[in-house]
């Protein structure tokens, strides 16, 4: 049977949403900080640049490291992150299903808005076997005036797909990405897995995400599920 959802789109982040990226991101990057001098641990490193464009923290890699943050730093960066992602990234669990779900409950009105850049996105849809369910709806905070926790990317998306933000649903799992949909205008349906910890989902309510869940099997029938506050059963 097909799912009737009360949203006219569903924008999904891409990392920590659809794939489990983070861990290899974010050991890539702590890796090369500490080539700079700069030694995290991984759960410092994920604390400060989980969520975030590595090209957005310049101000803070150069006052740490007293070494500039160059076009070539970044471009070896990506690199070196891409091999690994291209080796061993996997799914969220559920996530694939959940999209294609959607995907046909709307008519294929769904949407990835990532923060990161295109060719990252794009490689990580391929790699997990999803790229043909966002095709043509791939949108990139690198390609926008400004990027997450800035609403720009979800902006772009609504808009591509022809639906007013306030109708759609963003699904984040991290605050700098929850403020964006919030932004947006959009309803927030925020992602934070039990070995998160009931932190990070109170980090996700404390700036207006609507609703949390813990599996993202539990999205379609969470999405069909939805009413508003305001409105009666």
């Amino acid at each position: 049977m097909t799912l009737s959802i009360p949203f006219d789109a569903v924008l999904f982040d891409c990392d920590g949403v659809l794939v489990d990226s983070e861990p290899i991101t974010n050991g890539v990057l702590r890796d090369m900080l500490e080539e700079r001098g700069w030694t995290l641990t991984p759960a410092e490193c994920m604390r400060l640049f989980v969520g975030k464009a590595v090209k957005d923290e310049r101000a803070l890699i150069e006052a740490k490291t007293g070494l500039p943050v160059t076009d070539e730093w970044l471009q070896n960066f990506w690199a070196r992150r891409n091999l690994i992602l291209e080796r061993d990234l996997v799914e969220i669990r559920g996530a694939s299903a959940a999209a294609r779900a959607l995907h046909a409950a709307l008519d294929g009105r769904i949407a990835c808005a990532s923060g990161a850049d295109r060719r990252k996105v794009e490689l990580q849809l391929q790699k997990i076997g999803l790229f043909d369910a966002f095709d043509g709806r791939i949108f990139s905070g690198h390609e926008m005036p400004l990027s997450k926790p800035a609403p720009d990317v979800y902006l772009a998306a609504a808009a591509a797909l022809g639906v007013d933000p306030a109708r759609c649903a963003v699904v984040e799992d991290t605050v700098t990405g929850a403020t964006a949909g919030v932004a947006a205008g959009a309803t927030v349906f925020g992602y934070s897995p039990a070995e998160m910890g009931h932190s990070g989902a109170e980090a996700l309510r404390a700036v207006g995400v609507a609703q949390i869940f813990t599996n993202m099997e539990q999205l379609p029938g969470l999405l069909a599920a939805w009413r508003p506050a305001t409105q009666p059963a």
